[in-house]
């Protein structure tokens, strides 16, 4: 553990994101829920005394200090985004180089490197966010992805209609541990359909509590 004092303005950039054009529902990319520009959001303060977990195994030699640091910061959509273009650099070299994940790929996502960004997300929102959070609001809505989005908050209401919130523009999505819903970070792209976040919250990472374990 490594402490830092910086000024937080230094850490609003995150891995850029990616919209491929494709028109298989069953890729994903890392750009927004429903394809958007990237959001941004407010540090939590100025300047802060960070501390930052350095223990952050990757089975693939991927640095997870940036979204550690995010993540403590209240760097919320950004640590979003970083996770979004991660799972594309750690699912496989063909992955990679399309920019976007095929559901079928999820299974080549180590182990260790979801643990890692599992336990971020979970340390960071005192228990809030994270996949397994997510997981357990699946379980919750019995596999059922509209009342999932609703338990989460991905839906809002517009008069007597409800529909999933968008990017276009201001961001709908809340980027804010007290104020946003338990399971409503990370996003994962539904625009072509729900395979992947299926897939995701049926890793075989979750299958034990071994991802809790700190290095």
């Amino acid at each position: 553990m490594v402490r830092f004092t910086l000024p937080l303005c230094l850490l609003a950039g995150s891995a850029a994101a990616f919209a491929p054009a494709t028109h298989n529902k069953f890729a994903v990319s890392s750009s927004t829920l429903f394809d958007a520009p990237p959001a941004t959001s407010e540090p939590t303060g100025t300047v802060a005394d960070i501390e930052i977990p350095t223990k952050l195994p990757s089975a693939v030699g991927k640095d997870y200090v940036p979204l550690a640091t995010m993540l403590a910061t209240g760097q919320l959509a950004e640590a979003d985004q970083f996770t979004r273009d991660a799972l594309i650099e750690i699912s496989g070299a063909k992955a990679k180089g399309r920019s976007f994940v095929y559901w079928t790929e999820v299974k080549n996502i180590p182990n260790e490197d979801l643990a890692t960004i599992e336990r971020l997300w979970n340390k960071f929102s005192g228990g809030k966010f994270g996949y397994t959070v997510q997981k357990k609001k699946w379980r919750q809505s019995k596999g059922d992805f509209e009342a999932f989005c609703r338990k989460i908050g991905w839906t809002t209401q517009d008069g007597e209609v409800e529909r999933k919130k968008r990017w276009f523009g201001a961001s709908e999505f809340i980027y804010d541990v007290k104020k946003a819903p338990e399971g409503h970070l990370p996003l994962t792209s539904a625009l072509r359909g729900t395979p992947l976040i299926k897939n995701l919250l049926n890793h075989p990472v979750w299958e034990n509590d071994d991802w809790k374990k700190e290095p």
